[in-house]
């Protein structure tokens, strides 16, 4: 018999939830990786630039 202080909550399910790294093609971590790099140096190269105009 369920509580009667806790409501009975349904498994989660709908878009949000996926198993990644499962089905994941070899591309798509491939491109991952590139679509990452290509962040993480965009701001890199902006907060240089930021601090340099702030600085001279």
């Amino acid at each position: 018999m369920p509580s009667a202080t806790k409501p009975a909550r349904p498994s989660p399910r709908g878009a949000t939830r996926r198993d990644h790294g499962v089905n994941d093609a070899p591309f798509d971590r491939w491109l991952n990786r590139l679509v990452s790099v290509f962040v993480t140096t965009a701001v890199i190269v902006g907060g240089l630039a930021l601090l340099v105009m702030l600085l001279f």
